[in-house]
Formats: C-alpha cells, structure tokens, sequence
C-alpha cells in the first residue's frame, strides 16, 4: 500500500524520540536528518523536503519543546502540523455552480494515468450528491476510450454523450452542451485524449475546447505510481492550462507516496480526490489531516466512518443489533457482514486506518480471502443458515462436499461463528445502556 516504507522509517525515527526524556538540539536534528532522508526516498521533491525539514526544525528546536515534559510527542505534533501545511491545510471541494445551472467540467492528463476511469468515479460521486451528471466522450484517438466511457457510464447509472471518432473533440463538446441543455443535466464532466508525454497537439486541443466552452473547472488526473513525475506532469499542465485541482489515480499501489506531499507546495494547486482502488466506488475526497495521519502511521478513523456511514445500511445494523441481543445472529447475518466489509474495501484496507494496527508491508488480505467461507455458507440450506444448531456431522459433511472444502474447514468456521455470536451476545449487554443509532463497525470479524 501507499507510503507503507515511508510510514515505517517515520515511526522508527518517532520511536526513538519518544525513548529519550529530555531532548537536545543535537537529537531534533539528527531525527530531522532521517526524516528528510525518509522523505527523499518516497520520492517527494527535494526543495519541498528542504522548506519542510527547515520549517519543523525552526519550531522543534525552541525552549517551549525543550523542556516540555514530552518532548519527543512535541516534535511528532510539529511534524503532522507542517505536513498538515504541506499539502493544503483545508480540504477543497470541487466548486459547482447552483443546480438550476450547468457545471463544466474539463478532465485531462496523460495516457495511463487512469483519466477515463476516473472522470466516471467523479460523475458517480456527483450523482450520489443529487447532481445530474453527463460524460463526454471526448478521447477519439485511443482505442476503446469511448466504449470504456460509455461502459462505466452505464455502471454508475450516468448517460454518456458521444459522436464517434469523426468529429473534433471541441465540435463534441460544443453538441454535448446542447443535450445537457435539452435533458437537464447540470453537471458536464468531459473525457478529453491523453497522450504518452505531454505534447502541442494535446494542449492545443484542450485550449480550443476552453476558447469555445465556458469551463469551471479543469481537473487534471496523476498516476501517483509516477512519482516525482506526476509532480513535473502536474506543474507542466498548470503552466500551460492553469488547473483548478488534481485527481491523484493508483495510490493504493506500490507507489512511493511522494507526489501527494509535492503537488499542492510545487504547482500551488490542491489534490482534490484520491483514487485507493480499481472499483468504480474507490474515489475518496482528499482531506490533508487524514493524509498526514496515515503517512504517520496514526490511522485514519475518520475516513473509515464515512466509508461506514455510505456503505452500512443504518435499517440493518439496527436489525442486526435486535438480533444479537436475543442471541439470534446466524449464518445469513454473517454473509451480510461480510458483504458490508467488502463494500467499505476489504479488510486489508479497513486495518490500514486503525491507529495501531500495524500490518506488515508483505501482508495483504486479498478480496478473495472470503471465498471459501462464502462457499461454505452458500452450502447450507435456508434452515441451517437461520439456525446453525442445526449443523450435525452428516449435515457438515454434506456442506462441505457441496463447497469443495475439507469437513474439518466446515468446523472450523461453525466454531467461529459459535465463539463470535457468544462474544456479541456479551458486548452487547455490556453495552446495553449506551445510546442507540451511532456508528457501528460491521459484526462478525
């Protein structure tokens, strides 16, 4: 995952900060030593490294840390704020014109960097906001670019306007204001071709489509996965268009982590959204704080709970909640937690946001990983699932023939399921007194 090296040479440097009692000038900087070196090898630009390292420097090393009681927690404070700073300090949202009107919206970026895909998880992130989203096809030189549009349009329920390859991309956009005039859509999000590198013609194209189209926002989509040269593409296309924001693609990958760092302090422009995954619902709004709090390996809660909040069904979890108070959890209920884990983006990706939990880099639990428990369950017949007692040896036997596992897998998961209903039966009356309706991590894990 993104900045997992990163996270573990930072927290090296905090664990021995925190070890010592007292500080010295001498320990801030040699600590700051390994922290610009960290930061260095995650690719992140190297004026930006130099203004952070000076800027955390200056505040660290000052009487009021000194000779704080925890000056070791003083510094890491320090660090998160100027990191904070670094990339923006606010959150910026996507400025949109009142819904009576039509919003334009100009996506570009390089080939590859995951511009298509992207400009769809922007309009089905509009359209969850009430919004009236229309894509553009806009790309006519790469292969597919438009059915790729037209079919992750339809994935997220939002129309795509297209005329084929034949025409210029301005002609495209200019009949494409047209529809969205006619059929009431007051988003206009367009798809416009990206190339291998950054060329005349691209820019050209671009240029033309904002001389004849009244653009809000021009929103230029990274692969993070680039590095160093995601901050370059990034700086090039703000000199030559003057973006509004970036959308920063494939930070769920083996990237390094370091253009999230550079772009807002190199181009003066805001990361916007992140894309964490391949799925059509892996866009998340780029808050600076949850960033700098992941990067420093302090989790990130708040992201979590609003994955929760999107994706949990409030009606279940209360229903789920009656259920385990009168003990009557079972194998459907289970399923269903288990589908509520994979919607928030899997376990790998709900753990890497708990404070604490620390997974090892070479660690991670595939989306697959529930497959045999689902056979398992999907084995059972509609009794058994509603009432596990049921499970005996030739009904185990039975199932576990019909999911292909060996019987000692089926009992396995029973007894699992026996020691988690038992748990929740127990965390529930501990809780009892407690309000209902707030947030709940789904059941079952």
């Amino acid at each position: 995952m993104a900045f997992d090296s990163l996270t573990d040479k930072l927290q090296n440097v905090f664990r021995n900060l925190r070890g010592k009692g007292r500080l010295s000038e001498a320990d801030v900087k040699a600590a700051l030593r390994e922290v610009k070196l960290a930061l260095l090898e995650a690719d992140v630009n190297f004026k930006v490294v130099k203004d952070f390292v000076k800027a955390v420097q200056e505040r660290a090393v000052g009487q009021d840390v000194m000779n704080s009681l925890t000056p070791g927690q003083m510094v890491i404070k320090i660090v998160n704020e100027e990191m904070v700073k670094l990339m923006g300090s606010e959150t910026t949202e996507i400025t949109l014109r009142p819904a009576t009107e039509i919003t334009v919206i100009l996506m570009c970026g390089l080939q590859g960097a995951g511009k298509t895909t992207a400009t769809a998880k922007l309009a089905g992130t509009f359209k969850k906001k009430g919004r009236k989203p229309l894509l553009v096809a806009c790309d006519i030189y790469r292969p597919a670019a438009i059915q790729q549009l037209q079919i992750n349009g339809e994935k997220q329920g939002v129309p795509v306007f297209t005329m084929g390859d034949n025409h210029k991309p301005v002609n495209i956009a200019k009949a494409a204001m047209e529809h969205a005039k006619t059929n009431g859509n007051n988003i206009v999000i367009i798809d416009t071709a990206g190339r291998l590198h950054i060329d005349e013609g691209m820019m050209e194209e671009l240029i033309e489509i904002r001389q004849n189209i009244e653009v809000d926002q021009s929103i230029l989509v990274v692969d993070a996965m680039t590095g160093q040269d995601a901050v370059n593409v990034a700086q090039t296309f703000n000199e030559k268009i003057d973006i509004d924001g970036v959308i920063l693609t494939k930070l769920d990958g083996d990237t390094r982590g370091g253009s999230a760092l550079s772009i807002r302090a190199v181009t003066g422009r805001p990361i916007l959204y992140i894309g964490t995954g391949e799925k059509l619902t892996d866009l998340e709004q780029f808050y600076p704080d949850r960033m700098a709090s992941r990067i420093l390996g302090m989790g990130d809660i708040l992201t979590l709970i609003d994955k929760a909040q999107a994706e949990i069904d409030e009606e279940k979890a209360l229903e789920l909640e009656k259920k385990i108070r009168k003990a009557e959890f079972n194998f459907d209920d289970f399923l269903d937690q288990m589908q509520q884990v994979k919607k928030m983006g899997g376990l790998t990706s709900i753990l890497s946001m708990l404070p604490g939990v620390g997974l090892p880099k070479d660690i991670d639990i595939p989306d697959d990983a529930t497959k045999g428990v689902e056979a398992i369950i999907y084995s059972m017949t509609k009794e058994e699932r509603q009432n596990p007692n049921l499970l005996n040896p030739s009904r185990k036997k039975r199932i576990a023939k019909g999911a292909g596992v060996d019987i000692g897998e089926v009992n396995r998961l029973v007894k699992q399921f026996e020691q988690s209903r038992k748990m929740m039966k127990q965390m529930s009356g501990m809780m009892g007194g407690k309000k209902k309706g707030k947030f709940k991590m789904p059941f079952g894990f």
